[in-house]
């Protein structure tokens, strides 16, 4: 059998960017990954399909797993030859009790690596405009957990020491004992009117800050009812926020996004929101899927070079157009000197993968668009093929008819529901968790309030509804409801561009 390996890998703090390269690898290549609550659920999805998911995450009063059936389950699966990934929020030896868990491992004859990340002690004060250090306010910094009572006998921490050093202090899981270390540092020597910045949820879509001083903030964060996971920044450095706030000053921040796109495509529109400060939520309103019947499209690729013009209305239709061309044993030599023309720079991009250059690209993304852009180009007579999803408008063939090109429609593909449970979407829409709802296809749409079944237009009409273009938006009305945002540009990046042109930067931040 294999031996196996146990990687105590540090996730971050929240912002699944924050992983380190090493990190990723190694999380990818894992057999069985362990992840706490605050790894980052984003990152799960990078694992490989098949890998043991195992949830070991441990909240202030809930513990799925004890430390030492989490110990035992490392130890069990690298003995069976597994490669273990450990994935621990921040960095594994900052308050993460890594240590015990590479000890433990050590003393079971388990070879293990650590891979050091991002600790949520810099990486949250940064986030919300903060650096922990500074020329002009602090020379030093130290980090303390604040899960022990700052009155107990026996506490591990110098309270006194830290009150009379003049740096930063960061303190980890300290909302519980909040002011009791205020006053414990106040009748030490620090000023009472010493800045204090709560960040709560730091680097992820949620986050929100508070600030206050050593004398207010425990009163202000009862009453802003702020609770864990919490990084509390003491110090001087605190007054640059107000400057330095970066974060808050993206035109999502705060606000949760429903994407709705096939699960394939839709990592490029959360990843925009996301890039904005929102906070994407993937619900696969739509699955492609290959035709049944596969002929008509095989026919169509052996007879690709009848053709003068090859009209490709999607990425999708490219990508399904070229696995069948592929099957067939064919490559980009069989367009010969045919010419492509793309809807749209996405589904050009996709063509410049499979090696093909679009000869026509038109101003405005839509079939009316290609249409018009091909009014000049094409003859009477051209035969002209044109790939596209089984159900689609026919603004396009029918135009091209009436110019009197021979036109050939073959389904590439198809689109079906997602069969994602809705259950959890409808909630989150009855308890208004979405800000804005993103529709990037007709078939979105459709599907969509398909799954949300009866009471679905009213739900969405809580919202803010987002249109890729002025086709969605018509068939969004057809259920009685208005597109909110309609995009400019009939791209995904066109939409987040409309979505954040809606909001006021920093009006998402609810503190």
């Amino acid at each position: 059998m294999t031996a196996g390996v146990v990687y105590l890998v540090g996730a971050g703090p929240g912002d699944p960017g924050l992983i380190t390269v090493k990190g990723l690898e190694v999380l990818k290549q894992a057999d069985v990954v362990v992840y706490d609550r605050l790894a980052g659920r984003a990152l799960l999805a990078a694992a490989r399909p098949g890998a043991e998911l195992i949830d070991a995450g441990k909240g202030p009063d809930e513990h799925k797993l004890s430390q030492r059936a989490i110990n035992d389950v490392l130890v069990e699966k690298a003995r069976a030859g597994h490669r273990v990934v450990r994935l621990k929020g921040g960095d594994p030896f900052v308050f993460g009790r890594g240590g015990e868990e590479a000890e433990y491992l050590a003393d079971h004859g388990v070879p293990f690596e650590v891979v050091s990340g991002v600790s949520a002690a810099v990486a949250a004060p940064a986030y919300a405009g903060i650096p922990v250090t500074h020329r002009r306010y602090a020379s030093s910094l130290v980090i303390v957990t604040g899960n022990e009572d700052p009155e107990k006998d026996d506490t591990a921490v110098d309270w006194d020491h830290l009150a009379a050093g003049g740096g930063t202090l960061v303190l980890l899981m300290g909302m519980a004992n909040l002011a009791g270390i205020c006053e414990r540092l106040i009748a030490a020597g620090r000023r009472p009117g010493t800045p204090v910045a709560l960040v709560r949820w730091g680097t992820c879509p949620g986050q929100r800050t508070l600030v206050g001083t050593l004398d207010t903030i425990a009163a202000e964060a009862v009453r802003r009812e702020f609770t864990n996971p919490v990084v509390a920044v003491v110090g001087d450095v605190v007054k640059l926020r107000e400057k330095l706030a970066w974060r808050e000053a993206q035109p999502l921040f705060g606000r949760r996004v429903l994407v709705t796109r096939a699960r394939e495509d839709a990592g490029r529109l959360a990843d925009l929101v996301g890039a904005l400060g929102g906070e994407p939520y993937e619900y696969p309103a739509i699955a492609v899927a290959a035709m049944p019947d596969a002929e008509p499209l095989a026919r169509a690729v052996r007879e690709l070079p009848s053709y003068q013009w090859v009209v490709f209305t999607s990425a999708n239709g490219v990508r399904f157009f070229w696995d069948r061309l592929w099957a067939s044993g064919g490559d980009a030599r069989r367009f010969g000197g045919v010419r492509v023309a793309a809807i749209g720079p996405r589904t050009a991009e996709t063509l410049h993968r499979f090696g093909l250059r679009a000869d026509l690209v038109p101003d405005e993304y839509r079939a009316e668009g290609v249409l018009a852009a091909l009014q000049e180009r094409v003859a009477p007579g051209d035969r002209v093929l044109c790939p596209r999803a089984e159900k689609a408008r026919e603004v396009l063939t029918g135009g091209l008819a009436a110019m009197g090109a021979q036109v050939t429609e073959v389904a590439a593909y198809r689109t079906e529901p997602g069969g994602a449970d809705p259950r959890e979407v409808r909630e989150m829409l009855a308890r208004g968790d979405f800000d804005a709802v993103t529709f990037t296809s007709s078939s979105t749409v459709h599907n969509l309030l398909q799954a949300l079944g009866d009471g679905g237009a009213e739900l969405l009409g809580r919202t803010v509804r987002a249109c890729i273009g002025p086709v969605t938006a018509a068939t969004l009305a057809g259920y009685g409801l208005d597109s909110t945002v309609t995009a400019a540009r009939y791209t995904v990046e066109g939409l987040v561009e409309a979505l954040a042109g809606y909001y006021k930067p920093g009006d998402g931040a609810k503190t």
